[in-house]
């Protein structure tokens, strides 16, 4: 089935939330963050079925026609770059399902910056394909990859993404961690009774391919709606059993990265830790996101969105409406997502659907 997904959301046009600022001027929030970095969806389709974020069967899919085209995707690129964004990340669902992918990519990094330097371009993907795909990309202008590996036991990848596919998930890291691509990562979802025995055995299989192992939270952003908190392994949990193995020393310096970074034994080899529930990092926060179907969003966990669909589709729409449009959601970006607040409500769209 494929449908537009019903929105219930205060006014949200350009004009809703003025802000201050013209194309190239920074976009900066009523807190003062500065944004550089913008996430872009590409498709909410994907080749697995992850437990944590879709179900295996009834997805409801986005409307073709409502999916940016790559004429859509750079002009907002280009004008969000000229607004300072220097880093765009390419997500999904899976961003390697998307047909004109190497395009898409190309055209990005053509951009140059409010400084006059090139754009980085950044994709998070789950693997699958990508050896195959990852000359042209690279070729294109891609400049890193993350990709998405929870498990290294066959029986255990089926159950968590209920497809039988983990031999083309270490192809593809395989096929990166010979490529020049650096620094490459590789991201794990921690969850209690399902993964939190392999900790230990990701990170060295991250380190033997020149990786790094960053750890996520599990997160409530799944389409059932079914997050459970106390499956979640948390940040403290995850430092206690790394340093069974390895002596822990934080690194400083962190910025608006979402990864606490720690060496290991001294370094220069690190572990990143992503804990959005238990320790978030909204302060820093310099990210914005668009979805597939041309939603801007503020924060992931955002249940406002800001539809610039129609901006983009307007004949005569300028590139001034679609910079108040950026500007308006950036003006209205809340100090943090308040994920441990017992008014916090989780997004009704899924992982899936907003974009990594």
């Amino acid at each position: 089935m494929t449908i537009s997904p019903a929105r219930s959301r205060p006014d949200t046009s350009p004009d809703a939330h003025p802000a201050a600022g013209t194309v190239g001027d920074p976009l900066v929030d009523t807190h003062g963050r500065v944004h550089r970095d913008l996430r872009i969806s590409l498709t909410d389709r994907c080749s697995l079925r992850c437990t944590y974020c879709m179900p295996e069967q009834g997805n409801e899919w986005l409307a073709r026609t409502s999916i940016l085209t790559l004429d859509e995707i750079e002009r907002v690129a280009r004008i969000a770059a000229a607004d300072g964004i220097s880093t765009f990340r390419l997500t999904g669902g899976e961003p390697l399902l998307r047909r004109d992918l190497p395009e898409v990519v190309a055209r990005l990094a053509a951009l140059r910056g409010r400084d006059g330097a090139p754009v980085q371009i950044a994709m998070t993907t789950n693997g699958i394909g990508l050896g195959a795909a990852l000359p042209a990309l690279i070729d294109a202008g891609l400049s890193r990859v993350n990709i998405s590996l929870d498990t290294l036991r066959r029986d255990r990848f089926r159950d968590l993404t209920r497809r039988d596919r983990l031999a083309d998930v270490l192809d593809g890291i395989d096929a990166a961690a010979a490529s020049a691509l650096r620094p490459l990562k590789i991201n794990a979802v921690a969850m209690r009774g399902v993964n939190d025995d392999e900790l230990v055995d990701l990170v060295e299989f991250a380190l033997a391919r020149d990786a790094q192992l960053r750890f996520i939270e599990q997160m409530p952003l799944d389409a059932g709606h079914t997050w459970d908190r106390q499956r979640m392994v948390t940040r403290d949990e995850i430092l206690a059993t790394l340093a069974t193995r390895w002596d822990l020393t934080p690194v400083p310096g962190r910025g608006g990265a979402p990864a606490e970074r720690f060496l290991l034994d001294g370094g220069p080899v690190s572990v990143g830790i992503i804990a959005s529930v238990t320790a978030p990092f909204c302060g820093a926060c310099d990210r914005l996101r668009l979805t597939a179907d041309g939603q801007l969003r503020n924060c992931l966990f955002s249940t406002t969105e800001y539809d610039l669909l129609p901006v983009l589709r307007e004949p005569a729409a300028s590139d001034d409406a679609i910079d108040r449009m950026l500007r308006s959601c950036v003006h209205g970006k809340l100090p943090g997502h308040a994920i441990n607040d017992p008014s916090f409500l989780q997004p009704a769209r899924g992982m899936n659907a907003i974009g990594g």
